[in-house]
């Protein structure tokens, strides 16, 4: 019978625990719970008799996974995993998953509401502008990229998408207009909206020549992680370029500098917050867990991230 643990720092609601608990059980499974940890002992003594493990952002390393010697199968309850070890678990044989698509439209409205928010000046009582008819580009048009394309075309916002890894038809079928190269993404785009995963490719590839070919009155968005940012090209697009603005879910290392030099161009969430939602919380949650009796009662590796 296999033992599947939920261990999160950031706890999932009660709800949701109740919820991946029956799924886990009525499967005949053991459940086990470790929930706002403070050491990585507590988890290496909570995983050593582990079958299965779901997570949220918990980091789960070498370290981790030697002291999990029944470790099967990992689930990120989330899209991004880069907190997992994937050259570690394939080493062990681990199966890596995420729960594509359950956090998407949590995470398609904050980039949106984030936006009506820096366009209207933060609501400050002073004269802001509208979305509609301003150009969006979407940077990657996976689960969240349609969805932020779908929620801004009820803005009347003109859509344009880059995304190597998705054909033109693709995209063009959600009324969005394919564009060639990142370049030309940020050249046609006043508004821009990052959803790329964070890997050894992308890391700081958001700098300042990519940046600066934007038009006037430029706005980045950034939903996905910081780690994609080239800080020194931002601080660059900063002060060379007054009319930029920068909005995110999870603050640059550079934020303190930002805010004391360029009050009303930035706003960053206190934490990161793109999946911080009851619903978002709750689907993650049982994705995991069902991909875990899929697993092993199948051999499904959907999902699996470290092919």
């Amino acid at each position: 019978m296999p033992k599947v643990l939920v261990a999160t720092v950031k706890p999932f609601a009660p709800v949701a625990v109740e919820q991946i608990k029956k799924i886990i059980e009525d499967a005949g499974y053991e459940f086990a719970l470790l929930e706002k940890y403070d050491s990585e002992e507590q988890l290496k003594e909570a995983v050593a008799a582990a079958d299965a493990l779901i997570v949220r952002s918990d980091k789960i390393h070498k370290g981790i996974m030697e002291a999990a010697p029944h470790l099967k199968i990992v689930v990120r309850a989330g899209a991004g995993y880069d907190n997992i070890d994937l050259q570690s678990a394939t080493e062990r044989g681990i199966v890596v998953m995420n729960t594509p698509g359950q956090n998407s439209n949590a995470v398609a409205e904050l980039a949106l509401g984030m936006m009506v928010y820096l366009a209207r000046n933060q609501f400050n009582g002073k004269p802001g502008t509208e979305l509609k008819g301003k150009t969006l580009g979407i940077h990657a048009f996976g689960h969240v990229g349609k969805r932020v394309a779908q929620i801004a075309s009820g803005f009347g916002m003109e859509l344009f998408a880059f995304d190597p890894f998705i054909t033109d038809e693709e995209i063009s079928k959600e009324g969005v207009t394919p564009v060639k190269s990142a370049e030309a993404l940020y050249e046609k785009c006043q508004y821009v909206s990052l959803h790329i995963p964070a890997n050894e490719k992308t890391m700081k590839s958001i700098n300042f020549e990519l940046l600066s070919r934007m038009p006037q009155n430029a706005v980045l968005v950034n939903t996905a992680r910081k780690e994609i940012i080239d800080e020194d090209g931002l601080l660059k697009m900063f002060a060379e370029r007054e009319d930029f603005k920068y909005i995110s879910d999870i603050a640059p290392d550079c934020a303190a500098e930002i805010a004391e030099k360029y009050e009303g161009r930035y706003f960053f969430t206190p934490k990161k917050m793109g999946a911080q939602t009851a619903e978002a919380n709750i689907n993650a949650g049982l994705a995991a867990a069902r991909q875990i009796v899929n697993f092993f009662e199948k051999g499904d590796r959907t999902f699996q991230v470290n092919k």
